[in-house]
């Protein structure tokens, strides 16, 4: 009963969702209205300046959460000159020289306090999931909205080839931390010691109310054309009484074959040769059970196949 239990999550432990990417449209609604224009849904305790308008939409595609902004952390130079000026010269410059970073991200301002700005078809490598994206409130002393690390993988490999369906992000104003001021307005002493970045929600002149929304929809995947190899690899006879062939008639160039019992213990390592179409393989020496087999490809792809003997 007990390997019986186990063998789901092995078989999600080893299971590869790389050689993936994913395409997706983003789309920032901006809702940024005063109480005195909308007492239901304004976030504005004052009046919006006649010039109200959000920067250039600017950001990552990226594997390490937090690599380019994160509330409660100072800000870096980039961050600041999106915050307080609307500019993404210095950002952009940040992203492409973090080895982190996949792609930086650009997408079109908004001349206007209320309105959307939309990045159409934005291509996600599985290997870099995560999407930072930030642009000024403008105009103001340092505030932005901004969305940090959202990661655009489900966990879920049976779905959309484990990337996230259509999602809504709320999206409330944030503090860069490295301008004074209250106001709607450009000239401001410096945060004298610099700060951090944090929220602006019920800090003047916003309440808790939020300010628009980012949607993430997602449009289409792939897995690479390795996967889809290595997924094809059939594995026989299967319930065995120990012999077994591993038919690899697409030639995929495998870097190991490795046999784990239920308890995720490695327990047979399968040599490899040259990448032959048919692979024969003794298992007798392994007791009665269940058993996962992992086969691996040069390139990192990757699929896992239950195997009983009897």
């Amino acid at each position: 009963m007990k390997s019986i239990i186990l063998l789901p999550a092995l078989l999600l432990s080893f299971i590869a969702l790389g050689q993936s990417t994913a395409n997706y449209t983003i789309t920032f609604e901006s809702i940024w209205e005063s109480v005195t224009d909308n007492p239901t849904d304004g976030q504005s305790t004052i009046d919006l300046p006649s010039n109200a308008h959000w920067s250039p939409l600017v950001g990552a595609t990226h594997q390490t959460a937090n690599a380019f902004l994160s509330p409660g952390a100072a800000v870096t130079p980039g961050v600041e000159s999106v915050a307080e000026t609307g500019s993404t010269t210095i950002f952009l410059a940040e992203i492409n020289a973090n080895s982190d970073a996949d792609q930086a991200i650009t997408g079109g301002g908004l001349n206007a306090a209320k309105g959307t700005i939309t990045i159409n078809s934005l291509d996600v490598s599985e290997d870099y999931p995560l999407v930072t994206l930030a642009s000024m409130i403008a105009p103001s002393p340092d505030w932005l909205i901004a969305v940090n690390s959202i990661n655009l993988r489900s966990g879920n490999p049976g779905v959309n080839n484990g990337w996230r369906a259509t999602f809504t992000i709320d999206l409330f104003p944030y503090d860069a931390g490295t301008e004074d001021g209250t106001m709607y307005d450009l000239s401001n002493p410096d945060t004298n010691p610099l700060g951090v970045m944090s929220s602006r929600s019920n800090i003047t002149p916003f309440n808790d109310r939020k300010i628009g929304t980012f949607t993430f929809t997602y449009n289409s995947s792939t897995l690479s054309s390795t996967q889809n190899a290595i997924n094809a690899i059939k594995i026989y006879p299967n319930p065995t009484k120990g012999g077994i062939t591993i038919s690899n008639i697409r030639n995929v160039e495998l870097s190991s074959i490795e046999v784990y019992n239920v308890l995720g213990k490695l327990v047979k390592q399968i040599e490899v040769n040259n990448a032959p179409d048919r692979l024969n393989a003794n298992l007798t020496h392994l007791n009665r059970g269940v058993y996962l087999l992992n086969l691996k490809a040069s390139d990192g792809a990757n699929t896992t196949q239950k195997l009983v003997i009897n």
